[in-house]
């Protein structure tokens, strides 16, 4: 009777000890995750200069390569030569814009002395049809050089426009980082001829890291955007936590992805969840994870 008293207390223990484990699970599973960039050339040439290393920290604004400018340097120097040339030939007929101005004052100023003469019967209207005559003469040769010089206006405008082009593909020639972050993958090499689009390197902001778990419906009523959650990763001899920041859930449900589990048994529809942790440098992407919801 004693032996079968004590196979039943160790039966109540087992099945004690198997529920306490049952409630003793994650909220959530998940994999580490980072806002990955992909820097990708600007220009097209040959790769001069290229100081990117896989596991290098970069900051923001860093000039870290340059793509060959010379052909562009040159075609900019020839435009330049051509715009002052243009230039010349413009300012002669600007020099004739400015002469016929002058001698146009001269002559509104003659005109406005006759009509106070014609007012005091001292001037005839002979005169004041002459310099009205004269004036509508200036004017004619004014707005006739301005045809004249319309063309080449339009091609020193067309010109700068060039150079403005030429300038800004000189800009895009050289290489600044984007954002503070560490060297995923580096794919280019230096003095490589690179193109227009072509990926150079990809980088990622590792001081932040983004855990994406699944959760069950009944489980969103728990959390919400900017709740603090416990954050949980395998450790040589335990778990190690960290405090994360509930960053986004999702609005719509979506079917469980095959890798994830979830608190309950698994279920035909969960929602993402992401939380934000500070990384101490033990983080690593697509490493996995647990979420705990502080009760």
């Amino acid at each position: 009777m004693k032996i079968i008293n004590n196979i039943i207390a160790a039966g109540f223990i087992t099945i004690a000890l198997i529920s306490c484990n049952n409630n003793d699970k994650a909220d959530g599973y998940g994999n580490f995750e980072a806002v990955e960039i992909t820097v990708s050339a600007e220009n097209n040439g040959k790769l001069t200069l290229f100081s990117v290393e896989e596991g290098q920290t970069i900051t923001k604004g860093e000039i870290v390569g340059l793509i060959d400018t010379i052909p562009l340097a040159l075609k900019k120097e020839q435009l330049m030569v051509s715009k002052s040339i243009i230039s010349s030939k413009s300012s002669g007929v600007l020099s004739q814009i400015s002469v016929l101005n002058a001698q146009l004052k001269t002559a509104k100023i003659s005109q406005n002395r006759i009509q106070n003469l014609i007012k005091e019967n001292a001037g005839t209207q002979q005169q004041l049809d002459d310099i009205n005559g004269k004036i509508d003469v200036i004017n004619q040769q004014i707005r006739s050089v301005e045809i004249q010089n319309a063309p080449v206006v339009n091609e020193l405008k067309n010109i700068d426009v060039q150079i403005s082009q030429l300038e800004d593909q000189l800009q895009k020639s050289i290489i600044k980082n984007p954002i503070d972050g560490t060297v995923l993958v580096k794919y280019v090499e230096p003095n490589e001829i690179t193109s227009f689009g072509k990926p150079l390197y990809k980088i990622a902001d590792l001081s932040t890291m983004e855990l994406k778990v699944y959760i069950s419906e009944k489980q969103l009523a728990s959390i919400k955007i900017g709740q603090k959650v416990t954050v949980k990763i395998d450790s040589n001899k335990d778990l190690k936590n960290y405090e994360g920041t509930i960053s986004w859930i999702s609005s719509e449900a979506e079917f469980t992805p095959k890798i994830i589990q979830t608190k309950e048994e698994r279920v035909n529809l969960v929602y993402a969840v992401k939380v934000n942790i500070q990384n101490d440098g033990s983080l690593k992407i697509g490493m996995p994870a647990e979420m705990w919801i502080s009760e």
